[in-house]
């Protein structure tokens, strides 16, 4: 497979797909200025499916050439496609993919819709294969100056933790990125912890109540979600600004 070749083929085939009106209105979900095709998200996953599949004879690492490129573009879609084609070879993954997941969130992702989409499904099939490799989202995601690692580093566990997988890493990873200024990373440790919550409410509870008084009220009222009404109000009755 030419991967550059592939790569031109899937701008073109996107843009042909695209619409100017849901462009300007995708837009708006952002903060960030984004690229984007205007495609809707079911339609991008039908066309991932495909390209998957035309893919699926290629060998990982030609693959994963392509992912790359998709990922240099920028264009939403585009690294929508690259997670896919990723998940696609979620069998072959080998432990040391973590780099490379590492490098594609730290160098291309942009905006939280490509960080959660590939750490939600891409690096969770990783750590459900090799969970050794949490002990990276906690030493170098969770602590990187890059806001989309340190996103990654929780939304990569959410899936894993609505299973009830891996409280204490939950608790390790929420703790690192307690006091963490920006709210989009906020979001994401509270996303985790709710997530978590599903399977040990009464831990989780106790680990915000403990924390209520320093945990943004962003992080407080997401991890609190799922919880009863009580729970919440007692979480949420002196937690800070």
């Amino acid at each position: 497979m030419d991967t550059k070749k592939m790569a031109r083929r899937i701008r073109e085939d996107l843009l042909s797909l695209g619409d100017e009106a849901l462009r300007s209105s995708q837009a708006r979900f952002f903060r960030e200025e984004i690229k984007c095709h205007g495609i809707r998200s079911a339609l991008v996953r039908q066309y991932g499916r495909m390209i998957a599949k035309e893919a699926s004879g290629q060998s990982k690492e030609k693959v994963f050439e392509l992912c790359e490129l998709l990922w240099r573009g920028g264009y939403l879609e585009e690294t929508f496609i690259a997670c896919h084609l990723t998940e696609s070879r979620a069998k072959e993954f080998d432990k040391a993919d973590i780099g490379l997941f590492q490098h594609w969130v730290g160098s291309w992702v942009t905006n939280w819709a490509s960080c959660d989409t590939f750490c939600n499904h891409s690096v969770a099939m990783l750590l459900d294969k090799y969970p050794e490799n949490i002990g990276v989202l906690k030493k170098e995601w969770a602590t990187s100056p890059n806001r989309w690692l340190r996103r990654g580093a929780a939304v990569s566990l959410v899936i894993p933790a609505r299973r009830g997988d891996y409280l204490e890493e939950v608790m390790e990873i929420a703790s690192i990125l307690l006091l963490d200024d920006d709210d989009l990373v906020q979001k994401g440790y509270g996303w985790m912890l709710k997530a978590a919550s599903e399977s040990h409410r009464q831990e989780i509870f106790e680990f915000m109540m403990g924390r209520k008084d320093t945990m943004p009220r962003t992080a407080l009222r997401y991890g609190i979600e799922k919880m009863p009404s009580e729970m919440r109000k007692m979480v949420m009755d002196r937690g800070r600004g």
